[in-house]
């Protein structure tokens, strides 16, 4: 059984005169319940397939469905329910508001679905407390280390309490320790019933991986393939 489906996916940009083939036909199929770590070198269109999957941008040609429903034939409002209620976004930069407290930035995204402020809180506290953050709802990001951050935008992305989880380099602004830290994190949301997909530089991620997809020049490549054309 399969929980996302992609099927001969492309994304082109025209840049000048030029076209780039960010993704060239890429299939993937993903079962319900796994983490997987998709890696490559920049420019091999891994953060394209994050943004397409997560309904942040739109195919040039293929097809996504996610849990039997086809997100390329989604209009906008449509898109952006798919986004609220199936997806938690992780973003390497972290993307938290500076003038909100970590409890205001993981409370933010309940006020797009009507929740209660009380509920917003009593959610957010919770969440951040998963995360070992108890002791500091109170502080702004300014406040706290990146690792820190981090966990307050995996709270945040939990809010809505999604099925799958995109991670766009959640460690690639972290010091060892705390990326080690937001990795175990990750595996944690997997074994908890999530699906898990984390695009990444960081060769430790396929230790917490069940799946590794490896991409180049806008197509998954095989392990072997791979490997051949990154050796030194």
């Amino acid at each position: 059984m399969s929980f996302i489906t992609i099927t001969n996916l492309r994304k082109t940009y025209q840049m000048g005169r030029q076209k780039v083939h960010a993704l060239d036909g890429v299939d993937l199929s993903v079962a319900p319940n796994t983490f997987h770590a998709v890696m490559g070198p920049s420019g091999s269109g891994k953060s394209t397939l994050l943004y397409l999957l997560g309904g942040l941008d739109r195919p040039t040609d293929g097809q996504i469905v996610v849990d039997g429903q086809s997100i390329s034939a989604l209009d906008e409002n449509a898109l952006a329910r798919y986004r609220r209620r199936t997806i938690g976004f992780i973003f390497q930069s972290f993307n938290l508001i500076p003038t909100l407290s970590a409890l205001e930035n993981v409370a933010f995204p309940m006020r797009f679905a009507r929740v209660p402020r009380r509920q917003r809180a009593l959610r957010a506290h919770e969440l951040l407390t998963r995360v070992g953050l108890a002791d500091r709802t109170h502080h702004k990001p300014t406040e706290l280390s990146g690792g820190q951050q981090q966990r307050v935008a995996v709270a945040r992305a939990l809010v809505n309490d999604p099925q799958l989880i995109l991670a766009d380099e959640p460690t690639g602004n972290l010091d060892t320790t705390s990326g080690a830290s937001i990795m175990q994190l990750l595996a944690e949301l997997h074994q908890n019933g999530r699906t898990v997909l984390v695009v990444t530089h960081d060769p430790r991620m396929s230790a917490y991986a069940t799946h590794t997809v490896h991409m180049l020049d806008g197509r998954i490549v095989s392990d072997a393939e791979y490997e051949a054309a990154t050796a030194f």
